[in-house]
């Protein structure tokens, strides 16, 4: 079963298709390796295209299921959007979440707190998901919605892709907001807003949730949101698991929360492994592709940074192993574990590549047609756009 946030995924990749074609003016940002802000993107001056995805997730006693299978689907819908192409341009994630219609939250705001602004920091959106709890309470649709684009840096970038995707299960009216005004703010500042309704098809759009998503000019769907995902275990999968030690080690710490960040990746590696054994093949396929960047707190992708000088590396700054050296012994220090990872990073998208394969001939459960209209969608959109991934 692929689930809801597999949808997500695939809705995205069609609507990247939109952006394909647009013409990019550069943004280069320097680098400052004496400073590591938490939730910050440091963007690296190759990219200047962004895919921004707002998740805006009812944490209410009844969506334990949805936030289970957000759990499960995070890496699938990463490593989906890791295969989006816009000509020879592979574009930036930014993801941000929301969590609304829980007691614990503050009921002067709506019951709605930002747990996580946009950011590219893949660990850091997989703590903030396992760390989501559930609790009764009133979900405000047209609230969250006026919220995150009020409060997200959604950017002046007229080719970014820029999206909500709203879930639920209760009435699309509820609250003082009205989620037309929100749909139609959304709208103005080029924001799409995608319902997913958890619960009957039907009900959904007597609930208002497909009107949410026609106003938004987005797309509506339901799903249940108490179906276990189930994976497909491949031939492929242990070796997978053996190269993300490999990568693992790869890495070299340095700033302020380098230790904190790389102790971070390998929680974020049990999280997976604890989840099921194919998450955690999931995951690591992420962190083999271009979306999985650490500029913050790991030597070999800061020096990939525009801006990135050797000289301003400060003692303390560095680990263990580094301390001591001169430039030149960091350098290539630094080049050799580049060149490890490469090839590990390499190895591991061809094991992908023969894993999907499997997947794709072994998967039995096809009731979601959905999910079938909207492959077929992506393939026709794609063809007629020279869109590739």
């Amino acid at each position: 079963m692929k689930t809801i946030f597999k949808s997500l995924a695939l809705i995205i990749l069609t609507l990247t298709c939109l952006s394909c074609n647009a013409n990019n003016k550069p943004n280069k940002t320097k680098v400052n390796l004496a400073e590591t802000v938490k939730h910050e993107t440091i963007k690296n001056e190759e990219n200047t295209q962004f895919i921004k995805v707002a998740l805006l997730l009812d944490t209410s006693n009844s969506m334990d299921g949805l936030i289970d299978q957000a759990k499960a689907q995070l890496w699938d819908i990463v490593n989906e959007l890791s295969y989006a192409k816009c000509g020879n341009e592979k574009p930036n994630l930014e993801i941000a979440l929301y969590e609304y219609g829980n007691d614990n939250l503050n009921g002067d705001e709506g019951y709605i707190r930002q747990v996580l602004a946009f950011s590219s920091d893949l660990d850091e959106i997989s703590k903030q998901l396992f760390s989501l709890t559930t609790n009764g309470g009133n979900e405000y649709c047209g609230q969250v919605i006026e919220t995150s684009l009020n409060q997200l840096n959604w950017g002046k970038n007229q080719d970014d892709l820029k999206l909500i995707f709203i879930a639920g299960n209760e009435p699309f009216t509820q609250g003082h907001v009205s989620y037309k005004d929100a749909a139609k703010l959304a709208h103005k500042n080029d924001v799409t807003v995608n319902t997913i309704f958890c619960g009957d098809y039907d009900q959904g759009i007597s609930t208002y949730w497909k009107d949410g998503a026609d106003l938004g000019h987005g797309d509506y769907m339901a799903i249940n949101q108490n179906k276990t995902t189930t994976y497909v275990s491949t031939p492929y999968d242990a070796q997978i698991l053996k190269l993300n030690q490999k990568l693992n080690n790869t890495y070299i710490t340095y700033g302020a929360t380098g230790k904190s960040k790389r102790m971070q990746q390998s929680r974020e590696d049990d999280n997976a492994m604890n989840y099921s054994s194919e998450n955690a093949v999931s995951r690591t396929v992420s962190k083999s592709s271009h979306l999985y960047k650490n500029y913050t707190w790991d030597l070999v992708d800061a020096e990939q940074q525009e801006g990135f000088k050797y000289e301003e590396l400060d003692e303390d700054d560095l680990p263990k192993e580094l301390k001591g050296k001169n430039k030149s012994e960091i350098k290539a220090y630094v080049a050799k574990k580049s060149k490890e990872r490469q090839s590990i990073q390499d190895d591991i998208q061809t094991l992908s590549q023969q894993r999907r394969k499997y997947i794709k001939k072994q998967q039995t459960d096809t009731d979601n047609r959905l999910e079938n209209a909207m492959i077929n969608a992506i393939k026709t959109q794609a063809k007629a756009k020279k869109y590739k991934w």
